[in-house]
């Protein structure tokens, strides 16, 4: 059974693509695990583990990123609200920046 993509898959939670993840490795235990020796079967615990602890890793540095820049979103409100005016003369300036560089790039 094969599951075909779609653009509501591509807008799926980290965790969901995880939690898939962890699925399609089981899947592919079961159906090779009939037909694999002894050997195998160790490597196949030795690759869950190396992926269970690189999505904990996953997890971690996601969650990092995002404390960082929830911080710097407050640190960046607080200093626009402390300073309105010179806040909008930066914007007006880099506006006018942006769009002097564009249109000379055109």
């Amino acid at each position: 059974m094969k599951k075909h993509t779609s653009s509501a898959d591509a807008a799926e939670s980290p965790e969901q693509l995880l939690e898939n993840l962890r699925s399609l490795v089981a899947e592919a235990e079961k159906t090779l695990g009939a037909t694999l020796a002894e050997g195998a079967e160790d490597r196949l615990g030795d690759l869950r583990e190396r992926l269970e602890a690189a999505r904990d890793q996953a997890r971690a540095l996601f969650e990092g990123a995002r404390k960082k820049v929830a911080d710097g979103a407050k640190q960046a409100d607080a200093v626009i609200r402390s300073h309105p005016y010179e806040s909008l003369a930066v914007a007006l300036g880099v506006g006018v920046l942006l769009g002097a560089l564009l249109r000379r790039n055109r």
